[in-house]
């Protein structure tokens, strides 16, 4: 935090206070992060500063038991308890898993002692010590946001061994498999129906309409809510190649171990009927239109695709999936220029940028300290195990030691080795992309709508799926939600863009950075 922040050596409002705690991986824990640390800090600080702490609130996340109930329990005892309006926490990343929670909390007019970070944040806050606060909250959700990189390879290696690696689709069920693996296994129910719709719509004859209708008889419904299957779902079981056995996994097919319901030739069939049947349109569509299936029908939820009229005009037209669709065509440059204005509420202006960055510098030497302290440990960690495999290697030379008892220690002693290894180049990691990551993310931020309006089709295709989400168009009005950061960096905008600031007031003195 900068120098402008609160000291914690201010007195507090009150002398009851609530202590908050979250570890979010066992990895954490066992890098001195614990929650018994935690609470010892917490507990010396409340005792150096006279405070009470009324109650502690602990959560712990892994990746079998995510969610944090204990900061949900916390908010609601804040809310029926007005008398204890103070929060001790560790750090920024403790508290916070994403934006909301911060708004969530600034609502509260509460006071948040970060400790470690010795800072005191309340609603007599200067402004540019809460907006200095949400850099660190942005860098806390992008941290959040790379920890599940972690889930996403553990998907992979499981596609890569022939499992499917996430919810099973219709037909199948989730089930446990003898080595004690989540696998996919047929659901008997369905199983008829599936293999039915393939066969109905193989021999090109039966529209989407009619094979969908035949399935609603037949009874095909979610499990789960007992809802009938619509005809978006049908067209996409008869694009889905894991009924064959086989299955595709970010963009990569693979030999599933799972039970095939209906032959390759039966599928091969019907990809062919698919594309006979759209023929004359797949001709008229090019590949890289820019918001083709980007952008859905704000009537019925289907996507919008592209086409090319008069050979040289592209409009964009609801595909129909779900029946005929009141959404008049649209010509692309219409989608563009709105997407462009969208793109255009996030430029913080360049004295905003600088402000921002000197922040961000100043933050990055505490986390550069601690991360330098999570290696320093690991590497301590490390040169004890190799002191205790040399030891015991001179004790087998010498007799003491059982060869076979050494050779299943020292493996043992090894896998922990190559796992410190693999943490500290993590940490060295996270420390030389930490500010990189927060600075990049605002300057691309800034130039996002000239880049927009400069690049090809793909690549404003791109930029639109990294920093917008849930895009509707309907009666000429396109709505679409700012995927985070880029939503509070929004927000941030709406303050530089006024005249009194264009004018050359002091950004750091203003106290409307966070809005009214």
């Amino acid at each position: 935090m900068s120098k402008n922040d609160k000291s914690v050596g201010n007195s507090p409002k009150t002398s009851r206070a609530l202590a908050y705690a979250h570890v979010s991986s066992k990895e954490q824990d066992a890098e001195g992060f614990s929650i018994a640390a935690q609470q010892k800090l917490l507990q010396g600080y409340a005792s150096g500063h006279g405070l009470i702490i009324e109650k502690e609130f602990i959560d712990v996340e892994t990746a079998k038991a995510g969610g944090r109930a204990s900061f949900t329990e916390m908010v609601s005892y804040i809310k029926k308890h007005p008398a204890i309006r103070t929060v001790l926490v560790e750090k920024t990343d403790r508290l916070y898993r994403n934006l909301k929670d911060w708004v969530l909390l600034d609502e509260l007019q509460i006071e948040i002692h970060l400790v470690k970070e010795g800072v005191i944040l309340s609603e007599d806050s200067k402004s540019t010590e809460k907006f200095f606060h949400g850099i660190k909250v942005l860098m806390a959700k992008n941290y959040i946001d790379n920890l599940s990189e972690e889930a996403r390879k553990g998907q992979l290696e499981k596609a890569e061994q022939g499992i499917w690696p996430t919810k099973a689709p219709l037909g199948y069920r989730n089930v446990l498999g003898p080595d004690g693996k989540r696998i996919i296994a047929p659901d008997p129910d369905v199983v008829p129906i599936i293999t039915k719709i393939f066969e109905w719509y193989a021999p090109g004859i039966l529209s989407l309409e009619e094979v969908a209708e035949r399935a609603h008889e037949a009874g095909l419904a979610y499990r789960r809510t007992g809802a009938p299957v619509p005809i978006s779902a049908v067209h996409t079981i008869l694009h889905n190649r894991t009924y064959t056995g086989e299955f595709v996994w970010k963009g990569r097919i693979y030999k599933g171990r799972h039970v095939p319901l209906i032959s390759m030739d039966l599928f091969e069939r019907v990809q062919d009927a698919l594309h006979g049947r759209h023929k004359k349109q797949l001709r008229r569509v090019r590949s890289d239109f820019a918001f083709s299936n980007l952008v859905r029908c704000g009537h019925c939820g289907c996507a919008l695709t592209g086409e090319i009229k008069k050979r040289r005009y592209i409009y964009y037209h609801c595909t129909g999936y779900k029946g005929r669709c009141p959404e008049p065509y649209v010509r692309e440059e219409v989608l563009s220029d709105k997407f462009s204005q969208l793109l255009s509420q996030l430029d913080i202006g360049e004295a905003a940028l600088q402000l921002v960055s000197e922040g961000l510098k100043s933050s990055h030497v505490d986390q550069a300290k601690e991360h330098a302290e999570a290696i320093m440990r690991l590497q301590a960690e490390y040169d004890r195990i190799q002191s205790r495999i040399q030891a015991m290697y001179v004790d087998k030379l010498d007799g003491r030691v059982d060869p076979g008892m050494f050779e299943r220690l020292s493996i043992d002693w090894r896998k922990q080795q190559d796992k410190c290894l693999r943490d500290i180049h993590r940490h060295q990691a996270a420390d030389q992309h930490y500010l990189e990551e927060g600075v990049n993310i605002l300057e691309m931020a800034r130039n996002a709508q000239r880049l927009f309006d400069n690049e090809s089709p793909t690549e404003k295709r791109r930029l639109l799926n990294f920093v917008v989400s849930n895009s509707t168009w309907a009666n000429g009005k396109l709505n679409a939600t700012l995927r985070e950061p880029f939503g509070f960096i929004a927000e941030m905008a709406k303050f530089t863009s006024r005249p009194e600031v264009g004018r050359g007031r002091n950004l750091a003195d203003h106290s409307g950075w966070l809005g009214d």
